[in-house]
């Protein structure tokens, strides 16, 4: 190091943190007071001691490599390094000139506690976490997992960490899994539900967040927490299947009683023909009896309707058509009852249905609208674009509309406000409408009608383009 000036040596012993300089022999130049502090050295015996020999360890030390390395390319080095002699860490900073270098250290020992203590609460949190918690590349290949994660699918980390997570998802539940991760990978954090396969062969249900892995606002990787929900899952089932069959009781309690009033009525008229000559049977007996007979099997017919398996063809069809050739198969029904049809219906794309189910749909919808204007009046049907997947449909009628008090009851087996009515035919509307991905909303308001809304999904231009598809 160059003879310095007053000036310069009094800057230098200013300086808080160690520092000290060496010749191109390696020999100290300078030694400032903290470094001799925190070195345990004095200061002016430092002074023409070579380094390597005052502190041989070092040689053993990634300093000693980037001290050469400065001095011979003349590129300032930074770094840190462990200190074994004193159990302290050192930030370095390598200053190279043409007659040695100069050396700035700061201890950092303290930093390096607490990040080594907030590493091991983050392992500690990892490790003993409950759910499954695991790490993956952005190829999806599994690069840590935690012992529950061992658990619950059966194969130890180093097993996992050969494969990615692939070959561990059900076949069925892949794309929606690889759609979800590869979302992660763009930062967004996805909570999804997917199925495994354990080791031993079971499936196993799983409730999954995929996070994605941020290091100096690059994405390098995600991270994964499943918990097991199969048993969950099986509860859920199991109460499913309690409700469907408290459900098929109250339906067949209802039934039964909705086709026992007829038959009453039935045999009551024929116990009074046996006991009456024939020329006396009134015509009046055998119309009531006709009427009920026709709806016992009014009632049949909806019932088969709402039974009939659903295991048809959906296939791409016109909605706009299909409402059309409804409007047209009512009018005369409209017209005998004083009722104005009043369409507006936009050129829309094709829909992924079953176009005869959609069709008794709007045959249910608009004849009940018909049937609640008894004195005349308008329906307006409406079928357009509600953003860029949906296609909303409604039904507006000026009818006697449904008290509010009713409304939670509408779709529910032979309730109706119709005289005649078996409410079957609302229930079956909505069943249609369920197993077509869509959704139905009642409103109504006495004396001012009922607005019916109908949303059905669209399909991609993509999957328009490669057709129809088989029903679920």
């Amino acid at each position: 190091m160059m003879k310095m000036t007053k000036n310069e040596f009094e800057i230098l012993e200013r300086i808080t943190d160690p520092f000290y300089a060496l010749d191109r022999q390696w020999n100290f130049t300078y030694f400032n007071k903290e470094a001799a502090r925190i070195l345990q050295k004095d200061r002016e015996k430092m002074i023409g001691q070579n380094v390597w020999i005052e502190f041989p360890e070092t040689k053993e030390l990634s300093l000693f490599k980037q001290y050469y390395k400065a001095l011979a390319s003349q590129k300032a080095a930074f770094f840190e390094m462990y200190y074994p002699p004193l159990n302290l860490w050192f930030s370095i900073k390598v200053y190279p000139s043409e007659t040695g270098i100069s050396v700035h250290f700061h201890d950092i020992t303290s930093q390096k506690q607490r990040s080594f203590n907030r590493e091991q609460h983050y392992k500690s949190l990892f490790e003993n976490n409950p759910d499954a918690v695991f790490s993956f590349d952005l190829e999806g290949n599994y690069l840590e997992v935690n012992p529950a994660m061992e658990k619950l699918v059966g194969y130890k980390e180093e097993e996992l960490c050969m494969v990615s997570y692939i070959p561990l998802i059900l076949e069925e539940d892949l794309p929606k899994t690889n759609a979800n991760f590869l979302e992660a990978t763009k930062g967004v954090t996805k909570n999804y539900e997917t199925r495994a396969r354990h080791k031993d062969g079971h499936v196993i249900d799983l409730k999954v967040t995929n996070i994605p892995i941020v290091i100096g606002k690059e994405i390098v990787g995600v991270y994964g927490i499943a918990k097991d929900i199969t048993n969950q899952k099986r509860t859920e089932k199991l109460l499913f299947e309690s409700e469907k069959l408290t459900a098929v009781g109250q339906l067949a309690a209802s039934i039964a009683h909705e086709i026992r009033n007829p038959l009453t009525s039935i045999k009551g008229f024929l116990q009074l023909i046996k006991s009456s000559p024939l020329q006396e049977v009134s015509s009046h007996y055998l119309t009531i009896m006709a009427d009920e007979i026709t709806r016992i099997e009014m009632i049949t017919s909806e019932l088969l309707v709402l039974a009939k398996p659903q295991a048809q063809y959906f296939q791409y069809e016109k909605i706009d058509k299909i409402i059309e050739d409804v409007v047209m198969l009512l009018s005369s029904q409209a017209l005998m009852n004083n009722v104005e049809v009043i369409t507006d219906i936009e050129d829309l794309p094709e829909v992924k249905c079953i176009g005869s189910q959609l069709k008794q749909v709007f045959i249910n919808l608009i004849k009940n609208s018909i049937e609640a204007m008894s004195d005349g009046g308008s329906v307006t049907i409406s079928a357009k674009k509600h953003g860029s997947k949906t296609i909303l449909i409604k039904v507006v009628d000026q009818g006697n509309g449904i008290p509010e008090q009713f409304l939670s009851k509408i779709g529910t087996p032979f309730y109706t406000t119709k005289e005649k009515g078996t409410g079957l035919g609302l229930m079956t509307s909505l069943k249609i409408i369920d197993s077509h991905n869509g959704k139905m909303e009642i409103s109504s308001l006495p004396s001012k009608g009922t607005t019916i809304k109908i949303y059905l999904p669209l399909g991609t231009d993509q999957e328009r383009k490669r057709g129809g598809e088989c029903g679920s």
